[in-house]
């Protein structure tokens, strides 16, 4: 799958430093419901465990990537319910590069990628509401926001609403 320039691949060994780098970032924290970082150990059997089907596992990441082989961010599937064929999506771009579009065409990519070789009808977002990256890249992709989740999460010493965000696909 790729738009010009941009591409998804699969997650690779090679992307250990890179994964570290993101996952760890403390601003990332809140909206991935983290309080610790991770390991090197815990992300290279994350990566190898990227090799199981998502069948399986009910999830699956992949490397949002230019041609020169540069990692932008990640792209994922979790909760993935092929009975019901929806599924939520994440997404983390390189705090360096965002508002440049490449979060939007990796949201675009992964849905593709839903659509045409998993047959999924919906895919949905649960986006923080003062994420204004996410809320205009989702936005820019035909997803809708269907509801308000109040005072959802605690960060930051107080509670922060999150919104609910579907694109049917089909």
């Amino acid at each position: 799958m790729s738009t010009p320039n941009v591409f998804l691949r699969a997650l690779e060994p090679s992307d250990i430093e890179a994964l570290l780098l993101l996952e760890n970032d403390t601003e990332f924290w809140k909206y991935a419901n983290r309080t610790e970082p991770f390991s090197r150990a815990l992300l290279e059997q994350y990566i190898t465990q990227q090799q199981q089907d998502i069948f399986e596992v009910k999830q699956k990441r992949f490397v949002l990537t230019k041609e020169d082989a540069s990692v932008l961010g990640f792209v994922d599937l979790f909760d993935f319910e092929p009975l019901h064929r929806r599924a939520g999506v994440g997404i983390i771009i390189d705090k360096k590069i965002r508002g440049r579009g490449f979060g939007k065409k990796g949201i675009t990519l992964l849905g593709d990628y839903a659509r045409t070789r998993l047959n999924m009808h919906c895919l949905y977002a649960n986006i923080a509401a003062e994420n204004d990256f996410s809320i205009k890249a989702f936005k820019a992709c035909g997803y809708k926001k269907l509801g308000l989740k109040k005072d959802w999460n605690f960060y930051n010493n107080d509670f922060h609403d999150e919104y609910l965000y579907q694109k049917l696909l089909t």
